[in-house]
């Protein structure tokens, strides 16, 4: 059985402050009615739905005014979400809107309900996303987040280091055998002084009998 109701409060998904609508009769007498969120319409309750719309256009406005400030600044952030991968850079499960909310209040402070965030699809990809907010009837804004793992893979920046690393061990190698080379050629010409040295000697000593005839035959020809 439906009965009508004046509603005093918003209510997400059944109406505003002033709104009449037909609910349950179990819900308007067990929930709003004890809650203070709606009234029974009645000749005397009536006439209170002029405050009940004024309340309602100045609450609307206040909201306007706040989503539009949020809106201009939220263009700004970059929202970082970590997810979980697998070796191949591949996520397990997709970004919600709950995640992002959850980020949100986190790194900003702002607190926004999930169902004013839109995703188009689900989010299953690494990098960066533009997120449509829709903060109010009449206000929009998009929202930049950031997919990152929690385990990232190595990234190609990383990969001329690496190829640093090998290049300065073969230049270390290189090194290696042009002292061990040199240490060979050093050992070498060491052993080739002591036979110079040698054979300079005994040249010596094969010219030195020649060279005391000499004066021996001089002196024969003096006594003649």
């Amino acid at each position: 059985m439906k009965t009508e109701v004046i509603l005093t409060s918003n209510i997400v998904g059944l109406g505003g402050e002033s709104d009449q609508v037909k609910v349950a009769a179990g819900y308007a007498r067990n929930y709003l009615f004890p809650q203070g969120l709606a009234i029974p319409v009645t000749q005397a309750n009536k006439r209170r739905l002029e405050a009940l719309k004024q309340r309602r256009a100045e609450r609307e406005a206040h909201e306007f005014n706040t989503m539009s400030e949020l809106s201009k600044g939220v263009g700004k952030l970059i929202c970082v979400i970590k997810v979980k991968t697998g070796e191949d850079g591949k996520m397990f499960g997709t970004v919600t809107t709950g995640m992002i909310a959850d980020e949100l209040k986190h790194q900003f402070d702002i607190s926004l309900e999930k169902r004013k965030i839109h995703l188009e699809h689900p989010i299953r990809t690494l990098g960066e996303h533009d997120i449509e907010l829709r903060l109010h009837h009449e206000v929009t804004a998009t929202l930049k987040i950031r997919v990152e793992s929690t385990n990232p893979l190595p990234t190609a920046a990383e990969a001329p280091a690496g190829e640093a690393k090998h290049a300065g061990e073969r230049t270390e190698k290189r090194g290696k055998r042009h002292a061990e080379t040199a240490g060979e050629e050093k050992a070498e010409a060491t052993e080739k002084k002591p036979r110079a040295a040698k054979a300079e000697k005994a040249e010596k000593t094969e010219k030195s009998p020649k060279a005391e005839k000499a004066p021996k035959a001089k002196a024969k020809t003096d006594k003649e």
